[in-house]
């Protein structure tokens, strides 16, 4: 689906291109792109796709200019967004480092007449925003159970490894408890582990440690998902049949590729989809289609048929 959009996109531009419409193309737009520094994994995919996507556009429109500034925590980000507002900007898309921080900063850019595009984390006024892209937090949840529920149908002993306390794992464990209620699945322990390779290894080792017999994992992030593996590696035990974890890291979705049998699946919650926002945003000024409201990515299974769709080997993530 990402990257159809994308095509779907470049299309859309270069038909008008063809048309005739060079007036348009060198239309001048000024973009601003304020998203979280690479402070672990799925950021470091996030700002691989603004740059990325950032590059193709201006390529593809003479008149754009795109700015992608990153920031280490909510503080800075705010002051980037501050000083992005005095530069003239037509847009903004923007993913927040935390909600309720970054509302009133982004409201205040917004006063100024700038589009607006939030990625990802919803602000705590859904007025501020004239674009919402995101992915599907619950879905997410859901797929995963959905495809455990196949897997173990005749029943099984899993353990989860959950994110943060915070909204969006909330969702996600709703979502997975919903799909497997009903089903002869035991979930035997539900710990946090951060969203961290390293805490979600010391999770992994603790679950190890307490029970003789583990069917399967669910993690809610692929980057827990390698310091599971890495767990179950060292404790050499064999009878866990497989791993699901979630986000689209490439390792993972080559594992996938590969027929790895502990990585049979993984669920998309892309990095990428920062690259579908900009081009949305850009769409908004240069094709003249109506995006405003809500874009909710699909949270796709991964599969050894469909992989190599969601592969990029150059991303950092």
């Amino acid at each position: 689906m990402m990257r159809k959009l994308l095509i779907g996109a470049f299309s859309l531009a270069l038909a008008g291109l063809a048309a005739g419409s060079a007036g348009a193309a060198d239309k001048k737009v000024t973009i601003a792109v304020s998203i979280p520094a690479a402070d672990h994994g799925w950021t470091g995919g996030v700002v691989f796709h603004a740059e990325r996507a950032a590059k193709l556009l201006e390529a593809n429109h003479p008149g754009l200019k795109i700015i992608v500034k990153t920031s280490p925590d909510g503080a800075s980000q705010a002051n980037a967004l501050e000083d992005l507002s005095t530069q003239g900007i037509d847009a903004l898309v923007t993913l927040p480092h935390n909600s309720d921080e970054l509302t009133d900063p982004i409201r205040q850019v917004k006063a100024k007449g700038t589009f607006i595009t939030v990625v990802d984390r919803a602000l705590s006024d859904n007025t501020v925003a004239d674009l919402y892209v995101a992915g599907n937090n619950p879905e997410l949840g859901r797929v995963a159970g959905d495809y455990m529920k196949e897997k173990l149908a005749g029943g099984g002993d899993i353990v989860v490894i959950r994110g943060l306390p915070i909204v969006i794992d909330e969702e996600r464990q709703k979502g997975f408890d919903d799909a497997i209620a009903g089903s002869k699945i035991k979930v035997l322990d539900k710990q946090f582990g951060n969203w961290s390779r390293d805490d979600a290894f010391k999770v992994m080792q603790d679950y190890l440690s307490k029970y003789q017999k583990i069917d399967a994992v669910w993690c809610q992030d692929d980057d827990m998902a390698v310091g599971v593996l890495e767990a179950i590696k060292q404790a050499g035990r064999k009878d866990i049949k497989f791993v699901v974890g979630g986000a689209g890291m490439k390792e993972m979705i080559k594992r996938v590729a590969d027929g790895d049998a502990m990585i049979p699946v993984d669920v998309l919650y892309p990095p990428a989809m920062v690259a579908t926002a900009l081009e949305l945003t850009v769409a908004n000024f240069y094709d003249q289609v109506p995006v405003r409201g809500s874009y909710i990515l699909n949270a796709t299974l991964v599969t050894k048929d469909n992989a190599m769709e969601y592969y990029f080997p150059d991303s950092p993530f």
